[in-house]
């Protein structure tokens, strides 16, 4: 586990250093006005080129909830969360900007080739995307409100590319649910769940290769948490196995390979759409 003492933290740090998922809400709607405070946080949050490669879709309405809950791998504390935004990577707003302004006109005019959105700029908008979120996120624990990443949103691009309307050159790269968590315990009392030693995550000037002692070492905080499914009472006999067929070898990451090459393919597509 993490061994940096968080003791004597000024307040404006505890949003980030006392976080964690909650995915228990009470039935209590968010104000207005805190809705609004999480999504200028999100605003304020750093972008490439100040360009805001992203969109953030609120979903209001219970039905279009009650389907993600099932689309983004049947958690149902979806359909419960009282605030739920997608972090859109979008790269269709600044390319309409430029079919506006002119821009392919221009181009032909000048027998250059267009330059459409490729892999790079997919990644870029993500990276404007996440960085909104993790605002959004600390805005919301600042204010006292719970959150929880959901990546499944990548998931089954055809269904939510149909329920939100999101052309190709939009993809949904994360959501986030918010609401008042149902356990309320100061931040200092939360159980915090346990992150790798410092010295495994952070080199200097060169990356550094793990040796098979050190990912024992590594990995002594999860063993801990996942003790019950490990052997010699769980199913799996290290947490490298347990980790691979839960995660890395699961169906749903299956479905998200599958999602993300669709999606990618579209993208990928030169045609600007009328």
């Amino acid at each position: 586990m993490c061994t940096f003492s968080h003791n004597n933290l000024p307040l404006t740090l505890k949003p980030i250093f006392y976080r964690r998922s909650v995915r228990q809400y009470q039935d209590k709607p968010l104000k207005s006005e805190e809705i609004q405070t999480i999504i200028q946080g999100a605003m304020r949050a750093p972008t490439a080129g100040n360009m805001m490669m992203y969109t953030i879709l609120e979903v209001t309405k219970q039905t279009l909830k009650d389907k993600l809950a099932v689309t983004c791998d049947n958690q149902p504390f979806i359909a419960k969360a009282p605030l739920v935004l997608i972090f859109l990577a979008d790269m269709q707003r600044l390319f309409d900007y430029y079919k506006v302004c002119g821009v392919p006109d221009v181009c032909e005019a000048r027998d250059e080739p267009l330059r459409t959105p490729q892999e790079s700029d997919l990644l870029l908008a993500s990276c404007d995307a996440l960085i909104a979120a993790e605002n959004a996120v600390i805005t919301a624990e600042a204010l006292g409100i719970g959150s929880c990443y959901i990546g499944d949103i990548m998931e089954r691009i055809e269904d939510h590319r149909e329920m939100f309307h999101l052309p190709k050159w939009v993809f949904p790269i994360t959501m986030v649910c918010f609401g008042y968590p149902k356990s309320v315990l100061a931040p200092e009392k939360r159980q915090l769940t346990p992150r790798f030693p410092q010295k495994y995550i952070h080199f200097q000037n060169s990356y550094k290769r793990l040796q098979p002692e050190e990912f024992t070492e590594m990995y002594e905080g999860v063993a801990k948490m996942m003790a019950p499914q490990l052997q010699p009472k769980g199913k799996w006999p290290n947490v490298g196995q347990l980790l691979y067929w839960r995660k890395t070898g699961s169906e749903f990451a299956a479905e998200m390979d599958r999602s993300v090459k669709v999606a990618l393919k579209d993208w990928l597509e030169e045609k600007i759409s009328d």
